[in-house]
This record gives structure tokens, C-alpha cells and sequence, in this order.
């Protein structure tokens, strides 16, 4: 039976739900779970918790901690990613400088200055285990929950050949949305769904051949609908297209809804995900904070819980048992979306079974809706380049290129920007050490001060100023 790693164990929450998912597939009887982390007394309560479900269900798995990467991976047949480099620590200065810039993140974890860190932080530890996976276990397959999600299975894929698909459940989560929008059981609904991670596009919603679009879009010019997701719902007025992520996530990742107070009272007022500022971190220092003087697993009752909506247990039950399961994944962009860069990351729909996973080939997106996908894939490919390489300039064009900080910040505020980051979070950049990004100062124009002369042929110039007279 397959041995099963788990990287980043120590998440709480998160091990938890999935630890329970993989428990309830009968395929998965007699496997081998490696609980791997850097901190052994979290690991140690999660195989407590773990345990005490296997004794009181009776079920046939073996748990085991180890803070030897190494050891968790070799002979793997899958490994799970969910790790955080930095944890709140490092989120903190991910919110709290740009903010203080004049960039307000309300999540600040997948796109905008907080994003471009978090890959830059990921990436020597994801190239790490690649290098481990090539060496132990080459022929596992990765099951990436890492935020930011489309800047990680870039840089995988950039710099490892790990067969690695990125993992969300913004669709299963967005399609229980519509479901209730419409008035639709989800199970009725025919669907297609294709784009980026945080922004795939529900290209068709159909029951029974009949389109659910324009009870959709009907229902979102009411109030009491457009209130639940304005940034969402204001975009699929404009673009025709609902997406996969909410109001916060959302207003992030395009320049038009937080740039400006006046934007941010009108769409992103709402609190928590509903668009308020920093609420990610708020919420993650509080759950830290809580988990330090609480230790959640030794109230658990030992109840084997109903699978939840993440996919990777369906994933592995589909692989081990040859049954199709067919999911959004984020993997390579081979041809699966014809207008958008073939070497970024794209999320399409997947088919796994005994065989592997298969991605479809979708074609062309609407180019209105690869525009918006394709900023985001521009600030995601210049990260994942940075992280890899340690180049810091390559990092101040991926924070420069973000749709949200290039519509509130110069050139040079950015510049001071990124240098302020690059300081904070230095101890998690090893690849950046003794490298720094270079500081550029304004030119101060004395006032009277005239032009330099430039010797210019006057045809010229006088086409270059109003185009080409006569014929």
C-alpha cells in the first residue's frame, strides 16, 4: 500500500481535514502517512489526533512524525504540499509595509507585493524537495496546496520535474454559490470552468441543456444578491463571466476596486473576505494566537468526519483504484489554453485515474478574459524567475507589473518599497543573500532649468511631433 508525505504537517486545520479525507477511502487501507514538518511537538499532536481515529474506527494506517524531509519523501508514492515559509511572522510584513506604502491587500497572499514575497519565500524550499523528489521518490505525484498557488507550480515547473498539480477548492466552493444564486442543485448543474488559480472562468452553467446565465446575471442587479460579492458580481456585469474567487481575493488581482478610497467604500466594504483591509492576516494572527494557548486536537472526539470538498483524497482514491475523478487543476500550460503563455500555470479541468492525471485541452478563452488572467500570469512567471534565480531586480518587476500596486504607486514608490521588504524578510530569502536591490533616487529639476539641446534634423522632429506631412 502507498506511503503517503505530508510536508507541512504542523498545519492544524488544514492536516486535519485531509488526514480525515484519506482515512475514509477503503482503496487506502494499510497506507503509510510520514507527518513531516520542522516542528516536532506540532507534528506529535497531529499523529495523536491521527491515532486515536485510526483506534476508534479500526482502521488499518500507520502514522509516524519525522523532521527529516528527507525521510518523509524517500519511496513516497505521493507527497502533499502545505507548508508556509515565514508563517504570521513573515505575513505580517507581507500586509503591514506595502500598506504603509499605499497598496491595501485585503489577503495578500497569492497576488500583489505579499504574494510576490510569499513565492520568493517558497521557492528555495520548493526546490529543495524537488531535488529530494528526483533523488527518493520520482515518480510520486505532488499535490501542491502552497499559496501563492500560480507562482509555485510555476517555479516547479520552471525549475524541478515533479509531476505536480496545484490544488484549490475555489470551484467546488463557487459552484455551491451558484448553486444557491440560481436556485439549482449543484449536482443538476453541467459546467465548465477554466482560467488561473483565484480567476477561472465558468465558461458554460447549463441544467438540462438550458443556460443558468441569465438567471445568474438577473438575480446579481438585485441588492440583496450584487451585496454578497460586489467586486465578483461587478465583474461579470462588465465581462459576462463569474469567477472562482470572492470580493477580497478579487479586488486584488485587478486594478480597478482598491486603488482609490472612494473604490474601496463602494466594493470592497464588506468585512472580513468580503473585501476589508489586511483580513487574511488579521484572521491568521488570530488563529496563531488562539492555537498557542489551545491545543484544538485534544478536545477531538476520535469521529470519523464525512469527506470535505478538497480533492486530493479523490485524487489518490482515483489513481490507486483506476476510477475516473475529474477536478480543476493548476498544472502546466501545454497547449491547454491557447492565448495565454505556454510555460505559466493555468487551471483547467483534470481527469485522474490509474493511468494519471489528464488535463483538457480547452482552447481559446474569451481575449477579454485571458487579459485579466494574463496580468496576473505576468507578475507570476517574473516571481517564480526571482525566486529561482535570487535576482531582486526580477522581483521589483514582478511587484511592479501587479495590476493593484502599478495603479497606486510610482516606479520609484515601488522601488522603496520592495527595498523595505527585501530588509524584513531576509532571514526567509536565502537565495537573494548579498544581493540587494539597487536604490534609485528622484532627479531634482532646479527650477529655470532649461532643456538640455539635442541636435535633431527639423523634418524630424517635425514628424515625430504630428506624424508624416505630405505625401
Amino acid at each position: 500500500m502507498p506511503k503517503i508525505a505530508i510536508i507541512g504537517a504542523g498545519s492544524i486545520i488544514f492536516c486535519k481535514t485531509l488526514l480525515n479525507d484519506l482515512f475514509t477511502v477503503p482503496a487506502l487501507s494499510g497506507s503509510t502517512y510520514a507527518l513531516m514538518g520542522p516542528t516536532m511537538w506540532k507534528l506529535e499532536k497531529m499523529k495523536t489526533y491521527a491515532d486515536q481515529i485510526i483506534e476508534k474506527n479500526d482502521l488499518d494506517a500507520h502514522v509516524y512524525c519525522t523532521t527529516d524531509r528527507r525521510e518523509a519523501l524517500k519511496d513516497a508514492k505521493y507527497v502533499i504540499l502545505m507548508f508556509q515559509v515565514g508563517g504570521v511572522e513573515a505575513f505580517k510584513y507581507d500586509y503591514e509595509i506595502p500598506m504603509k506604502h499605499g497598496v491595501d491587500q485585503c489577503i495578500a497572499d497569492s497576488l500583489g507585493p505579499g504574494g510576490v514575497f510569499r513565492a520568493l519565500r517558497t521557492a528555495p524550499v520548493l526546490l529543495g524537495i524537488g531535488e529530494d523528489v528526483a533523488e527518493l521518490c520520482p515518480d510520486a505525484y505532488v499535490l501542491n496546496y502552497v499559496n501563492p498557488m500560480g507562482a509555485v507550480c510555476t517555479t516547479a515547473g520552471m525549475a524541478t520535474n515533479m509531476k505536480m498539480v496545484g490544488l484549490c477548492h475555489g470551484v467546488q466552493t463557487t459552484l455551491d454559490l451558484i448553486a444557491g444564486y440560481t436556485d439549482v442543485d449543484k449536482d443538476e448543474i453541467d459546467y465548465l470552468c477554466a482560467g488561473i488559480n483565484h480567476m477561472a472562468w465558468f465558461l458554460k452553467l447549463e441544467k438540462d441543456g438550458v443556460d443558468l446565465y441569465p438567471k445568474l446575471k438577473a438575480n446579481f442587479e438585485k441588492p440583496e444578491y450584487y451585496k454578497n460579492e460586489k467586486v465578483r458580481g461587478e465583474v461579470m456585469r462588465h465581462c459576462g463571466y463569474f469567477m472562482t474567487e470572492s470580493t477580497g481575493h478579487l479586488s486584488e488581482y485587478l486594478p480597478w476596486f482598491r486603488k482609490t478610497q472612494a473604490a474601496l467604500d463602494r466594493y470592497c466594504d464588506e468585512p472580513d473576505f468580503g473585501g476589508a483591509s489586511g483580513a487574511y492576516y488579521h484572521y491568521s494572527a488570530m488563529v496563531a494566537e488562539k492555537f498557542a494557548t489551545t491545543d484544538v486536537l485534544s478536545i477531538e472526539s476520535g469521529v470519523l468526519e464525512p469527506r470535505s470538498k478538497e480533492y486530493c483524497s479523490y485524487i489518490i482514491e482515483a489513481l490507486e483504484t483506476g476510477v475516473p475523478f475529474y477536478f480543476n487543476g493548476n498544472v502546466k500550460n501545454e497547449g491547454y489554453i491557447t492565448n495565454l503563455p505556454q510555460d505559466g500555470t493555468v487551471e483547467v479541468p483534470v481527469y485522474a485515474d490509474r493511468n494519471g492525471l489528464h488535463p483538457l485541452r480547452i482552447g481559446r478563452l474569451p481575449t477579454h478574459l485571458a487579459a485579466m488572467n494574463q496580468s496576473n500570469m505576468t507578475v507570476q512567471a517574473l516571481a517564480a524567475e526571482a525566486g529561482i534565480k535570487g535576482d531582486p531586480e526580477l522581483a521589483f518587476w514582478a511587484v511592479a507589473m501587479d495590476p493593484l500596486t502599478s495603479a497606486v504607486l510610482t516606479l520609484k514608490e515601488i522601488r522603496d518599497m520592495v527595498i523595505e521588504m527585501f530588509e524584513a524578510e531576509a532571514k526567509w530569502l536565502p537565495q537573494f543573500e548579498g544581493k540587494k536591490l539597487k536604490r534609485i533616487d528622484h532627479i531634482e529639476i532646479p527650477e529655470g532649468t532649461v532643456g538640455a539641446p539635442v541636435p535633431v534634423d527639423p523634418a524630424l522632429a517635425i514628424n515625430a511631433r504630428f506624424g508624416k506631412l505630405g505625401s
